[in-house]
């Protein structure tokens, strides 16, 4: 790892954490995601997470830094922001505490919590007089951004049109965009939303789909289930929303699976194809 915290052109960093940084760390390489590499900072009394973008992707690290700072100002359950600058190479880095480590193991109770964890995140006031005029919640074409070049894909293109002419597609909410359990951080029965790269206005029953498709092909029928009932039982997400937004989080996956690497696992292409055969909206040969 070449980056260091001496060679960091910090554009906004906490004073406390800026003396703090001055005595010896040690730096641990974290599991890397497919945007950036992820370093753990040991100090002598505390640990922090530094993010470097340092692959393809370049999204826009000053609003989300302070998204975070918003949200934890909010008491809402995300790491708190240090920092965040540029690295000798130019990389936008983000600076924030460590917050444990991704959930080993799964119960109704914390499935709970999950599901009202980002609930709350969709409850986020956009029109609170404070956050009138901010401008660190961007707002994309959700097509564009979530499907990106699927008009490449005419089996998936023609769905996904017919699937937004079925609802009456919204984007005046908070969403994470990529609530999955990579992104839940425990430590001592507290729980932090990680990875804010996708954050923007958009359609909760989207950010609701995805998270309970990418919960049941990844962690059992059994906890997606769960997981989907007790959104259906905390909020107005019908059942005809939940097959709508359910064919395009599947949609999303094989996209993703064509043009990309997704994770495979034990299962999962089984249970992707039970969903396929129990949506009235897709067929088995989009696989």
């Amino acid at each position: 790892m070449s980056v260091t915290l001496e060679n960091i052109r910090w554009v906004d960093l906490n004073e406390d954490i800026r003396s703090l940084l001055e005595n010896p760390y040690k730096m641990l390489p974290l599991s890397p995601g497919l945007e950036a590499d992820v370093v753990k900072i040991e100090c002598a009394s505390h640990s922090y997470v530094l993010k470097i973008w340092n692959k393809d992707s370049k999204p826009d690290i000053r609003n989300q830094y302070e998204l975070l700072s918003e949200l934890y100002q909010r008491g809402m359950h995300v790491s708190q922001p240090y920092g965040w600058g540029m690295d000798a190479d130019q990389n936008q880095v983000l600076l924030t505490s460590f917050d444990g480590e991704p959930i080993s193991k799964l119960n109704k109770a914390k499935l709970e919590q999950l599901a009202q964890m980002l609930i709350q995140v969709h409850g986020y006031d956009l029109h609170d007089t404070n956050n009138a005029e901010a401008n660190f919640i961007s707002q994309y074409d959700f097509v564009g951004y979530f499907f990106p070049s699927i008009e490449l894909h005419e089996d998936m293109h023609q769905i996904l049109t017919s699937l937004l002419q079925r609802t009456e597609f919204r984007q005046d909410y908070l969403i994470h965009g990529d609530y999955n359990l990579g992104n839940i951080l425990e430590a001592d029965d507290q729980y932090t939303i990680i990875d804010w790269t996708n954050g923007q206005l958009g359609d909760p029953r989207y950010d609701m789909a995805w998270s309970i498709f990418l919960m049941t092909i990844y962690a059992g029928e059994r906890n997606g289930k769960v997981y989907s009932a007790l959104f259906k039982s905390l909020t107005e997400y019908t059942p005809d929303d939940a097959e709508i937004f359910e064919a395009m989080a599947c949609l999303r996956w094989i996209l993703l699976k064509r043009v990309a690497n997704v994770p495979m696992g034990p299962g999962v292409m089984q249970r992707i194809k039970k969903i396929i055969g129990h949506n009235s909206y897709l067929h088995d040969e989009l696989l």
